[in-house]
């Protein structure tokens, strides 16, 4: 059976756009993600699932939805589609999914995880494997100040609690049929697939690249605790991306699920974006 891959939408939400683009001026960003009134880009929270033989595995699960009204309305959730909807559009449940693979462990990637279920706080994927590392669930279980309200407990530690819990770390064999790039620029150690897919490679970008706007490579976010080391980063895998053609799938640009970039007099460019059914 060939690789399947399912985009599935969690919906939008906002957040300042100064803060992700850095020290980029406004009026260059503003350019490809235009600002409300109030500076708020819109972002997508775009999950993928892989349905390879008798696994279904999710990356990322968007923001999920038992927070609070007042920690929600920071973030003006929008949009018709939520992760369950998308799910089921794929043609599966929550209770179907083998593996869930967490990029890293912001609230943004991984609060769909859990879900309340009158007082407790479960799984929401009761038959799933859970992927993280231990480097980064040491980062995020023992937060930085300028972290801390990133990290959720409740997103996290019930994942820990269920038993569902398991370790990829660099080097070692898990059995997952993509390849891994980590990069700590962002937030430690996070967790880049490199999936086979059509004879391509589909590159699940996280937040090492939220969008085709932060190709160029100043173009770092404020919210990376480490933006030199994000600048080698980006700089090292653009250049494979753009030699390999490799397909960038982007988990937060608002128009563009996907891209191919190339090498240009300036540097790494975007060369075009595309579709993933495209492939």
């Amino acid at each position: 059976m060939a690789v399947k891959l399912h985009i599935i939408e969690t919906g939008f939400f906002k957040l300042d756009g100064g803060a992700m683009f850095g020290v980029v001026p406004k009026v260059i960003w503003q350019k490809t993600n235009p600002a409300d009134e109030n500076n708020l880009c819109t972002w997508a929270m775009r999950c993928l699932l892989m349905e390879d033989r008798d696994r279904l595995i999710l990356i990322d699960n968007g923001i999920g939805d038992k927070q609070d009204a007042k920690f929600l309305s920071h973030y003006h959730l929008h949009g018709d589609q939520s992760l369950t909807a998308s799910l089921q559009k794929a043609g599966f449940s929550e209770a179907d999914i083998t593996d869930v693979f967490l990029t890293h462990l912001h609230f943004d990637h991984c609060g769909g995880s859990i879900k309340r279920r009158g007082e407790q706080l479960v799984p929401a994927f009761p038959n799933a494997v859970y992927w993280s590392n231990e480097a980064h669930w040491a980062w995020a279980t023992k937060p930085n100040d300028r972290e801390k309200a990133s990290f959720l407990r409740e997103n996290i530690e019930p994942i820990q609690q269920s038993g569902q819990l398991k370790w990829v770390n660099p080097g070692a064999d898990t059995g997952l049929p993509f390849d891994i790039f980590f990069a700590s620029g962002h937030t430690e150690s996070m967790m880049i697939p490199l999936i086979p897919y059509k004879n391509k490679t589909v590159c699940f970008m996280a937040d090492l690249l939220p969008s085709t706007g932060h190709i160029p490579l100043p173009y770092v976010m404020g919210y990376d605790t480490r933006p030199l080391l994000t600048l080698e980063e980006k700089k090292r895998f653009l250049r494979q991306a753009a030699d390999e053609q490799w397909v960038l799938f982007f988990e937060h640009d608002p128009i563009n699920e996907c891209c191919i970039v190339k090498e240009t007099e300036k540097g790494v460019r975007l060369d075009r974006a595309l579709a993933l059914r495209d492939l």
